[in-house]
């Protein structure tokens, strides 16, 4: 009997190296362009799901046999980076140094479909009593017909705002970015990559005697079917049939797709700043990617990620679907500090909350 438990063991310490194999991939999988490898560079999603592994490995060895747990406890650490940037825990105080600016960045999905509830609309009510000093919003789309919100409906309630731009996107102008600032705007433009319905823009802004970057971006969707969204689900519940490791291929394919187009906008972005010719540099917006992802590295290289900095959590932005992933980010340069980056789920009328924070000279 003895002989036959020690055996178990062994083989539950193989497939403990399998997960800690699996673990270490998805951490390091932001490395992997997907250009050359689009499917593996996929690999940062699964990064949680191999973390949980591991810490139930590391309780169970601790209970049984604790050296063996040294194991996944050794591979923690070694990705313990990545651990810091998917689940961020910080315990900083919620005051304010004087002189800090907010930042509200917010993918609005057209306001909630344009609707308003007795005249007024919960997003755009969101947006005013937010007392933000810079507004970023993206899926900025409005109405001519009365009956739903419309530029004069937004005008009025942003009045705050002096400074504004709004940018269309797409061939068929299905999409669009906007900018609210109760700072001067003295110029804006577009980055210049491939794209059918996203972008980014580039602004500087005068805020006292500096001169500020701000990058307004929406980087390309993923494009999943409600269809997908649904085999997505049965993968998590039910990965062993045949039916389902299909649609996981057709999964994956979709993600790999978008993912190489991301991942040229992302090369783009992080040019951009790179070449900047100001040093304070606020880059934020919808990524449509994991924290744990070739287009968020390679924007964030020169880059704080504020939510990573003074934000607590899995900060997850996105609420549809089941995939509930941080996907919006506010980034700053090493010369800025993020205070109290706050990822707020006390509104669900689009499908990603509103991230904010302060942000103050270093």
């Amino acid at each position: 009997m003895k002989k036959i438990g020690n055996l178990a063991l062994g083989i539950i310490f193989v497939v403990n190296i399998l997960f800690v194999g699996g673990l270490l991939f998805a951490a390091f999988s932001p490395y992997i362009n997907p250009v050359s490898f689009p499917i593996l560079s996929c690999a940062g999603l699964t990064f949680p799901i191999f973390l949980t592994i591991n810490c139930c490995f590391v309780l169970f060895w601790f209970i049984l046999r604790w050296k063996y747990a040294m194991l996944s406890v050794l591979a923690m650490l070694i990705c313990c980076v990545q651990i810091k940037t998917y689940i961020p825990i910080n315990f900083s105080s919620n005051k304010t140094p004087e002189g800090t600016i907010k930042l509200l960045s917010y993918n609005v999905m057209a306001f909630g479909d344009l609707k308003k509830t007795a005249g007024q609309n919960d997003i755009l009510t969101y947006i005013k009593n937010s007392n933000a000093d810079v507004i970023c919003l993206q899926e900025f789309i409005v109405a001519s017909n009365r009956k739903y919100l419309t530029r004069e409906n937004i005008n009025k309630e942003l009045k705050n705002y002096p400074y504004r731009d709004e940018v269309k996107l797409g061939e068929a102008n299905t999409n669009g970015l906007a900018f609210y600032s109760k700072f001067p705007i003295l110029s804006s433009r577009r980055i210049n990559y491939e794209s059918e319905h996203n972008g980014s823009i580039v602004y500087e802004i005068k805020v006292g005697n500096d001169t500020i970057v701000v990058i307004n971006n929406h980087l390309e969707s993923n494009k999943l079917s409600n269809e997908d969204k649904g085999i997505y689900k049965e993968l998590i519940t039910s990965p062993e049939t045949a039916q389902m490791k299909q649609g996981a291929m057709r999964l994956l394919k979709k993600l790999g797709e978008a993912a190489v187009i991301r991942s040229k906008q992302a090369d783009a972005i992080a040019k951009e700043i790179a070449n900047s010719p100001h040093k304070t540099v606020i880059c934020c917006g919808d990524f449509n990617e994991s924290p744990i992802s070739y287009s968020h590295r390679v924007i964030s290289e020169n880059l704080t990620d504020a939510f990573v900095q003074s934000g607590t959590g899995l900060g997850i932005s996105y609420n549809r679907g089941g995939f509930y992933f941080r996907i919006d980010n506010i980034l700053i340069s090493k010369n800025l500090k993020s205070y109290s980056c706050t990822v707020d789920r006390s509104i669900k009328t689009s499908d990603h909350y509103p991230m904010w924070c302060y942000i103050s000279k270093n």
